[in-house]
């Protein structure tokens, strides 16, 4: 005892099918901004940042020049 599909079924399916990829492109895409804007916000700017300094450290070996 089979069931055919009918046409109203096919066309039910396909919009289900463009909804659902749609809304998948649209929270994808809500996400992303919102991850971006988290870490914009995070990140502190480069006048805030303070300059590295770089100090010479002694390794405790002796330079040998060959």
């Amino acid at each position: 005892m089979g069931t055919t599909l009918t046409p109203e079924f096919w066309r039910q399916f396909a919009v289900l099918l463009v909804i659902a990829a749609a809304l998948t492109v649209v929270v994808g895409a809500a996400l992303d901004a919102l991850v971006l804007r988290m870490r914009a916000r995070r990140t502190p700017r480069r006048s805030q940042v303070s300059p590295v300094v770089h100090t010479h450290r002694p390794t405790g070996r002796t330079p040998v020049h060959h």
